[in-house]
């Protein structure tokens, strides 16, 4: 095994199925991957460390599998985090310039005034980012320098999340030995490997399907404006089926992966499927059998409790009107079969697949929308974000609409800033 090298990027996603590392190294041609790790996650509820003991040794096997593949070490890594009890929320101060140019040193004691200016009400800030500027009135200016003003303003944008869950994942990742750069919520890592820089500019929904958490958020001016978490995943429909048929979650999981579907066909009823008892063992008899019509009823079933939760939160989001048109479907529950055509149908917009791009030699096993937060990960890190999370003295937060700050951002796309 290799010593540590300097100018790698380690990334570690945690969910509630799956435990994914990946390990890259910034090139002149972009981001190489090196080597990636995965271990059935163990120890995970709903995203949220229930087992302190049974994730961490996930974690060392799938980041010791990653090494090997990569024939390095690490030693630190940029972490996800996608359990529920994640904020977005939007800090705005202003200074006077009395009709100055504007400065590196103008905006940056601006940028210093917003940090001061986040309270995080109790909560870990996961996220603080310059959004919008705005010189004299004026709204949706990106680069103010060199401008003359009267007066520039800022609004930044926040995530904040409980602690005890950042905390928890933290300790769990430490005690396997590894330094955390910096906790990333799973959205805005998501949005960086799955979206085109387009789509972030103008407004879409992006809709992470996980195993037992779905996020729905809202990406306009290229951040994260508004979120909401359903405790709702993949996960339950293989529940659903296991209990349905009698068998066991590996098998039902099987069953979703290989013969279910989104959508239903006229051939459903013909084709049928077996069922290995829950004991696992054959009792002797003729083993026991279902049609695919059935299996993708009590798949649809589910599918309708998801997906109208999801087009519940899109409209609290204020993701309505002739601008919300598209939605971006991402996450392992993305992966079943027909599941884009369904949620169009659904929803009522347009719908694709997210997956994962712009990484250097990818793993095709790696290449799904399941793996698109593990590759935001790492192009969240390399392109070496501005951080204005606050020092330990807050002062007082002006809160703003996540609503009418979705239209302003995707008014201000609209006309080119």
């Amino acid at each position: 095994m290799a010593p540590v090298r300097e100018g790698l990027i380690t990334a570690l996603d945690i969910g509630s199925s799956k435990v994914a590392a990946l390990i890259a190294q910034p090139t002149e041609d972009g981001l190489l991957v090196l080597g990636t790790g995965q271990r059935e996650s163990r120890g995970v509820r709903r995203g949220f460390i229930a087992d302190m003991s049974a994730t961490e040794g996930a974690v060392r096997e799938a980041v010791e599998q990653a090494e090997r593949i990569a024939r390095t070490n690490v030693d630190e890594t940029w972490l996800s985090f996608s359990a529920g009890g994640l904020f977005s929320d939007v800090a705005s101060v202003e200074v006077e310039l009395d009709g100055e140019r504007i400065t590196e040193k103008h905006i940056a004691a601006l940028l210093d005034a917003g940090r001061r200016s986040i309270d995080p009400d109790g909560r870990t800030v996961l996220h603080a980012q310059p959004a919008l500027y705005t010189i004299d009135g004026l709204k949706g200016v990106t680069n103010p320098l060199g401008l003359y003003a009267e007066r520039l303003g800022v609004d930044i944008h926040v995530v904040v999340a409980e602690p005890s869950p950042i905390r928890n994942l933290d300790h769990c990742v430490r005690s396997a030995h590894m330094a955390v750069k910096q906790i990333v919520a799973s959205p805005v890592a998501t949005a960086m490997s799955c979206l085109s820089e387009e789509e972030r500019e103008l407004g879409v929904a992006l809709v992470e399907l996980g195993a037992e958490v779905t996020n729905v958020s809202l990406i306009a001016g290229g951040l994260l404006v508004g979120l909401a978490s359903l405790p709702l995943g993949a996960a339950d429909i293989t529940d659903d089926i296991a209990s349905a048929v009698g068998t066991r979650r590996a098998q039902a999981e099987r069953m979703k992966c290989f013969h279910g579907s989104a959508q239903t066909s006229p051939r459903d009823n013909h084709e049928m499927i077996e069922v290995a008892p829950i004991s696992g063992e054959p009792d002797g008899g003729e083993p026991a059998r279902i049609s695919r019509a059935q299996l993708i009823a009590v798949i649809r079933q589910r599918l309708e409790q998801i997906f109208g939760a999801i087009d519940e939160s899109l409209k609290t989001l204020g993701f309505v009107g002739p601008i919300a048109r598209q939605v971006v479907l991402t996450g392992g529950g993305a992966e079943l079969k027909g599941i884009a055509d369904y949620a169009q149908s659904v929803l009522g917009r347009a719908v694709r697949i997210g997956r994962p791009r712009g990484l250097i030699g990818l793993p095709e096993a790696h290449s799904g929308p399941a793996f698109a937060t593990l590759a935001g990960l790492v192009q969240f890190a390399a392109s070496n974000p501005i951080d204005l999370r606050p020092s330990p003295t807050p002062q007082t937060i002006i809160r703003l609409s996540p609503i009418n700050f979705l239209q302003r951002l995707i008014a201000a796309a609209k006309s080119g800033y």
